[in-house]
């Protein structure tokens, strides 16, 4: 995972770092359904593999997307979090959200999220927010 740059686009090199479904998901399950736990993210339903989440919580750790540390209950186990860095790509994966709610609308299950980004923007951003915040107060201190 070397720092220089393989093309001067600036989306071809973000594509370099979240360009494939894990490492989006992975994201995902951060901002929106409070997962911090490997364990956590392998219960996701789009059934991850160990050594393929393995790899995109490294490739993230890397990227500073991430970062991780160990679990207070357990140093075998490791707790993960967003990183400023990867705080700032919530209004993405909102624009992605938009998008599916505008082109996808089969899926059900996420409606009622669609919905909310839909109408009220700021406010789950607001909410995911202040939801990051107590996660890191309470193991981040």
């Amino acid at each position: 995972m070397d720092k220089t740059a393989r093309s001067q686009c600036v989306i071809s090199n973000v594509l370099e770092i979240l360009g494939d479904k894990w490492t989006l998901l992975v994201i995902r399950d951060l901002f929106f359904f409070d997962k911090h736990e490997f364990k956590e993210f392998l219960a996701s339903p789009e059934s991850i593999a160990t050594n393929v989440l393995t790899d995109r919580l490294k490739k993230l750790i890397h990227n500073q997307i991430i970062s991780e540390i160990p679990h207070p209950e357990t140093r075998t186990r490791k707790l993960y979090f967003l990183t400023q860095k990867g705080k700032d790509l919530l209004p993405i994966l909102g624009s992605m959200a938009h998008w599916g709610s505008k082109h996808l609308p089969d899926l059900e299950a996420m409606q009622p999220l669609y919905e909310r980004l839909r109408t009220e923007p700021k406010k789950v951003q607001s909410e995911i927010n202040a939801r990051i915040e107590k996660w890191e107060r309470e193991y981040l201190q």
